[in-house]
């Protein structure tokens, strides 16, 4: 029945459905509101896990790097840090930055031969000649094509390089001649390059995982290993082996990888924020390791280790310098990227 109030006459029936309607209006023209909320304060977490030692420079830097994720993003990324083979050995963390269960991870570019052969020559025996040659490589135009070529194949972003420094042969006994080495038991990593090289040049390589040479050097399993100076401090490595052979054979850049599917899916400011930072804090690492370098060596050298130099280390070169060669052959796609490093000696 309707109502006449001031002259206007209100039908019951138009007045509900103008009073719904305006107020499915107001429901329809705030309903974004809750969703562009919910997307500002959705929380993107962020597992940051690697195998490095603790109190290493690139632990360090890692933790400074989870830090500054949280705080710049506002709480928006829930950054958390898993260092020292918390949550996998290093073949584990690998594949899992590739899948998404961990979003970082920290690995040489070597670990890619069987799908991306051309960025794995970083696994190449004294390819990098110093520290200004890595350099050139790691933080010019070839670091980011070596990112790119990841992307692509691999599912994962190198949003930097960090590093740890050359590997040197720490041993029981004394290694100061190619003879010396002949049958030595060293722990590799799983990678046929590493033990190809050590095959060159007399070892016995014996691949093992990474959390492993502790309990390998001890019960006999092994009789050395290859490591940087922070590694061999950080693991108590000098614990069962005092002799250190200072072969600088390999330069073994840390590439810090960022599944790509995860960043893809951050906001564009975030995802800004991830790279930036990484810079960031990655050139201050790598200027730290260096700088710590000379302290790392001198603590090892505290514990009892002896370094020597090898006696015939051009040798050494020479007879691994078919690996070059044959690794192109094999992979033919990598003979352009080996030119490159070479070029840039």
């Amino acid at each position: 029945m309707g109502r006449t109030k001031g002259g206007l006459h209100v039908n019951r029936r138009d007045f509900l459905k103008g009073t719904l309607g305006s107020a499915a209006a107001v429901v329809l023209g705030t309903g974004a509101l809750p969703r562009l909320a919910a997307a500002a304060e959705r929380k993107y977490v962020c597992k940051i896990a690697h195998s490095e030692a603790m109190g290493s420079p690139i632990t360090e830097s890692f933790e400074e790097w989870t830090k500054v994720l949280n705080q710049r993003s506002g709480g928006r990324i829930d950054a958390q840090h898993f260092p020292a083979g918390q949550l996998g050995n290093y073949t584990n963390l690998i594949e899992g930055s590739r899948i998404g269960t961990i979003q970082v991870t920290a690995g040489g570019p070597d670990t890619e031969e069987a799908v991306a052969p051309e960025i794995a020559v970083t696994g190449l025996g004294f390819i990098f000649k110093d520290e200004a040659h890595v350099d050139k490589i790691l933080q010019g135009p070839i670091g980011k094509e070596m990112s790119d070529i990841a992307r692509a194949k691999t599912g994962v972003e190198f949003v930097d390089y960090a590093e740890v420094g050359f590997r040197h042969l720490l041993a029981k006994r004394k290694v100061a001649t190619r003879e010396e080495l002949r049958g030595l038991k060293i722990r590799v990593p799983e990678l046929k390059v590493w033990v190809d090289f050590w095959k060159k040049l007399g070892a016995n390589p014996t691949p093992l995982p990474y959390a492993e040479q502790y309990s390998a050097l001890s019960t006999g399993v092994i009789d050395g290993l290859e490591a940087d100076y922070f590694s061999i401090k950080g693991f108590k490595w000098y614990e069962q082996a005092k002799h250190m052979t200072l072969t600088y054979h390999w330069f073994l850049p840390k590439a810090v990888r960022v599944n790509a599917r995860w960043l893809d899916a951050l906001p564009d400011d975030l995802r800004k924020l991830v790279r930036d930072s990484a810079k960031e804090v990655f050139a201050k690492q790598r200027s730290v390791n260096r700088a710590k370098t000379g302290e790392a060596f001198a603590e090892l050298k505290g514990f009892g280790v002896q370094a020597m130099e090898p006696t015939d280390k051009d040798s050494w070169r020479t007879v691994t310098a078919s690996i070059y060669d044959e690794y192109a052959s094999k992979h033919p796609i990598a003979k352009p990227m080996i030119d490159k490093f070479n070029a840039l000696r």
